[in-house]
């Protein structure tokens, strides 16, 4: 885990806004470690780091505030874009496609098989909900495309998901501000902190669908009896 976080703050600290706009794109088809991404970005708005800063073509961004939205809209309109570019792929390459070369994507037949099942049970709500836990959220996109799942809700629910995910995490990252260092040195710990929460979100708004799905299928049958 540090030498990844090392390796991602790295290319991070040299590139900047558009270093977190490539990473959140990669992210969205293969885990990239989005989490320490926008923390760090988050970070560098906070100018933790004087000897880098944030700069967006030939703006000098100064204060911390537009920082931090330039960091947050950076990773979520990159993330978002690698969203599309995995469903056009799913879309276009079908499951000939991961039957071939899944593995590469990490994408393996039985996972194929556990996104065609929560597409069946959870219809493109699945989408939201996959946006928000951590590692699945990169595993989503091109069974997207697979399943054909139509492009404007899909665009849509994912940048719902990606949104707070963003903004949320850079917002982190701004309160850690000059405690990045600290943060850097547990992160193993935080991780599990941070992956627990999200679990239990994901799993309260999985019963809460699956209570309302009930509800459907009850009323159906009634109305059928």
């Amino acid at each position: 885990m540090s030498g990844l976080t090392d390796a991602l703050t790295g290319v991070i600290g040299d590139a900047g806004v558009y270093a977190v706009f490539a990473l959140m794109l990669v992210d969205a088809i293969l885990p990239a470690g989005s989490e320490i991404v926008m923390l760090y970005a988050g970070a560098l708005a906070a100018g933790a780091f004087p000897e880098h800063g944030v700069s967006l073509f030939s703006w000098e961004v100064e204060s911390t505030a537009w920082g931090y939205v330039v960091m947050a809209l950076a990773g979520t309109l990159g993330y978002w874009l690698g969203s599309l570019l995995g469903w056009a792929i799913g879309l276009y390459g079908g499951r000939p496609l991961l039957e071939r070369h899944g593995r590469r994507l990490h994408i393996t037949p039985a996972n194929l098989d556990r996104a065609e099942a929560w597409f069946a049970r959870y219809d493109q709500w699945a989408v939201l909900v996959s946006r928000i836990v951590p590692v699945v959220r990169s595993f989503i996109s091109i069974p997207a495309g697979v399943f054909e799942m139509r492009l404007a809700p899909y665009a849509l629910l994912t940048l719902l998901g990606t949104l707070p995910w963003c903004f949320g995490f850079a917002g982190a990252g701004l309160a850690l501000g000059e405690g990045w260092e600290r943060f850097h040195e547990s992160s193993r710990y935080a991780d599990y902190v941070i992956a627990g929460i999200l679990v239990a979100a994901v799993a309260y708004l999985l019963l809460r669908l699956e209570r309302r799905r009930r509800r459907r299928s009850v009323r159906a049958a009634d109305r059928a009896g």
